[in-house]
């Protein structure tokens, strides 16, 4: 069942990695998310997300280690294993240092591959999110300063990377067929990909006016909004970070309420299907931010709301590569805007932290100058 008593202003004034985090708390995963979310030690909640678990099976997956290939991440188009197999534990480090808070995230990229050692898993991975990042704006993504962000969901994330033997995605990851008991946890307490503080700010910053002391700030609209985890995120995020000026968010979160999950981050989510709410309710979302955070693959949701959409501006985020798991089960979600939204146009494509098996992006796309 969800949990009812789960109050998540207290969750995040309280987090630390050094009482929530396996890697400084010397507890176990299953530990923290009981002591995090206030579960019972005999709590039996079936988790369900491209499989089945519990906190308990869980734990034991988690301590089987490489058992049952469960850490076969990195292999050939055909699945079969490369050399080296598994990512030293400072190639691990520096995939999730990528997301740091304090870094600018182009200059990161590239320090990140010329850094890298020919040969080594994260030459590979170096190579591949270096390929896929796309930017053609100026002073959209943050700056490198020092900031600290709490987030949760990135703080466990990066505990999955080290446990899970994981250094981030390849072309190959592409054909990845397997996954671990650590994923469906994820899914039910906080959504199906991590925001990073480079995304969060860069939503924040695509809806604020363009005339600050006379215009309003632009609403973002979350989609299929799901748990409401980036909602969550979004109305805390420290939008001084941005500029002096800048103003508070208006986020809202739509969504039919038909997927079930333990933890629940909002309480007023807009129980309507997407496509609807966008033409009932905000004027085709004109003077809007349209947010897409794992976009359903099946159906025609996806097609749906962006054809539905009359704003300047779509954010998606979702998979990068062809494993047909969010927006399009045969292209990517930039394919098929670029081939049926031809007012728009791809001005960001950036990576997003990617759990094991997965390869994770952001994309931002903009209507072009005279685009109807």
């Amino acid at each position: 069942m969800a949990l009812s008593n789960f109050n998540p202003d207290d969750l995040l004034q309280g987090w630390s990695e050094e009482k929530y985090s396996p890697l400084h708390s010397e507890k176990t995963f299953a530990q923290c998310i009981r002591e995090a979310f206030n579960i019972p030690s005999s709590d039996d909640y079936v988790y369900r997300a491209q499989g089945e678990t519990t906190l308990d099976i869980t734990q034991r997956a988690i301590a089987g280690k490489r058992a049952h290939n469960l850490h076969g991440w990195y292999h050939d188009d055909e699945g079969k294993p490369i050399e080296p197999q598994y990512p030293t534990t400072e190639e691990i480090t520096a995939y999730t240092t990528l997301f740091d808070p304090s870094i600018n995230l182009p200059k990161a990229l590239n320090g990140y591959k010329s850094n890298s050692k020919a040969h080594t898993i994260r030459s590979q991975v170096s190579n591949h999110l270096h390929a896929r990042f796309h930017n053609t704006t100026t002073g959209l993504l943050p700056s490198k300063k020092p900031r600290h962000h709490t987030n949760p969901y990135f703080t466990l994330w990066t505990y999955s990377c080290h446990e899970l033997e994981w250094a981030g995605p390849l072309p190959s990851t592409t054909h990845t067929k397997i996954s671990h008991h650590i994923l469906p946890v994820f899914y039910h307490h906080f959504g199906c990909i991590v925001p990073s503080y480079a995304a969060l700010s860069t939503i924040a910053k695509l809806a604020q006016p363009l005339k600050p002391s006379k215009d309003p700030v632009l609403p973002i609209l979350d989609i299929g909004s799901g748990n409401g985890y980036w909602t969550f995120m979004l109305r805390q995020f420290p939008v001084s970070d941005i500029s002096q000026g800048a103003k508070p968010l208006d986020v809202r979160a739509v969504d039919n309420q038909l997927s079930e999950y333990r933890v629940t981050w909002i309480p007023d989510t807009i129980n309507v299907d997407g496509k609807a709410y966008l033409e009932k309710h905000v004027n085709g979302g004109r003077g809007c931010v349209l947010l897409l955070v794992y976009p359903q693959a099946t159906g025609d949701f996806t097609a749906g709301v962006l054809r539905a959409f009359k704003g300047d501006t779509i954010v998606v985020a979702g998979t990068q590569n062809g494993n047909g798991f969010t927006g399009f089960r045969d292209q990517g979600v930039d394919e098929w805007v670029e081939g049926h939204l031809k007012a728009f146009e791809l001005v960001v494509r950036m990576p997003l932290p990617s759990f094991a098996g997965k390869d994770e992006a952001l994309f931002v796309f903009r209507r072009k100058v005279g685009g109807e």
